[in-house]
């Protein structure tokens, strides 16, 4: 095994257009490795071009051309072993309503070609939280409860990487916990490879290691967060005056704008701005500071810089 659990080489998508359509290019080729035992982000506005990807890796969708590895096979080549190694929990409540949350993951397991006697139903379903729910039928859970298990369908068969799609898109905060307390889990005791996308920023900021983002089917960043982070110079300073000032600071590269609670948030950018000219601005206008801070930039100015008019 590589270092790399994902290794993705020009990959490209191409939809037929129909009655009189032009095609759509849904991934422009794609380069990309996702390391193994990582945290991975994948992120991008809808229609991005992730969810092409996803389903790529997950062999539930032909490419147009490029290769893809997963733990080191071949999709074209070793097609089984390289659909062994993932395991996807789809955005979709994709479910049968007539198997209990317990026969659903061992008709999963036994489509693997997990033996009996290595299949792990009870433990899984304990991992996720429905051992009480073992036996019900799947028509009668819950959204989040039927959320739990599509999780637990992805990991019947122990696979090494795991993709989740949107997991906690319109779950309620509880549930979003326990999916994040069971993916670290996994992640940190099994050493699991996790691909997450999510529309919650915040989520990646806190999550993932590294991050891809994805826009109209090409790769427009993929770097490690903090360096992502780092990237944006992006700054502000909010000053809370002794009293309402008289006049707004002024200087070049300042951008001034007096909040609702009567403090003054000063954005500049660091490579053409000081801290110090900001606050020099602030003295020429006369206004006393009772407190100051400031504001780093986070994912969604990232983000939104990096798809924004690509």
């Amino acid at each position: 095994m590589t270092q790399n659990a994902i290794e993705i080489r020009d990959l490209k998508k191409t939809y037929r257009g129909s009655k009189g359509e032009p095609e759509k290019h849904a991934l422009k080729g794609i380069n990309l490795d996702i390391p193994a035992g990582s945290i991975f982000g994948l992120l991008g506005p809808n229609g991005a071009g992730k969810s092409t990807m996803i389903n790529i890796m997950a062999g539930l969708v032909t490419k147009t051309s490029g290769t893809v590895r997963i733990w080191g096979f071949d999709q074209d080549e070793n097609p089984r072993q390289s659909r062994a190694a993932i395991g996807v929990m789809p955005q979709e409540l994709n479910l049968d309503p007539f198997f209990s949350p317990h026969g659903a993951l061992e008709v999963q397991a036994g489509l693997y070609g997990v033996p009996k006697s290595q299949r792990r139903s009870d433990e899984i379903l304990a991992m996720v939280g429905l051992s009480d729910k073992a036996n019900a039928y799947a028509r009668t859970l819950s959204g989040g409860m039927r959320r739990r298990l599509l999780l637990g369908k992805a990991l019947v068969h122990s696979p090494r990487v795991l993709v989740l799609d949107e997991p906690t898109a319109g779950v309620d905060i509880e549930l979003r916990q326990m999916l994040w307390t069971n993916i670290r889990k996994l992640n940190k005791e099994q050493g699991m490879t996790i691909i997450l996308t999510t529309h919650y920023l915040e989520e990646a900021e806190e999550m993932c290691d590294e991050i891809a983002i994805i826009n109209h089917g090409e790769l427009v960043a993929r770097d490690s967060t903090a360096n992502l982070l780092g990237k944006m110079d992006a700054k502000c300073m909010v000053i809370d005056p002794v009293t309402p000032p008289a006049q707004l600071p002024a200087a070049d590269g300042v951008e001034v704008t007096q909040r609702p609670d009567g403090t003054l948030a000063l954005a500049y950018h660091a490579s053409q701005t000081t801290a110090e000219d900001v606050l020099r601005a602030v003295r020429d206008a006369g206004i006393a500071i009772r407190d100051v801070k400031t504001e780093q930039a986070d994912l969604e100015d990232v983000f939104l810089t990096l798809t924004r008019g690509h």
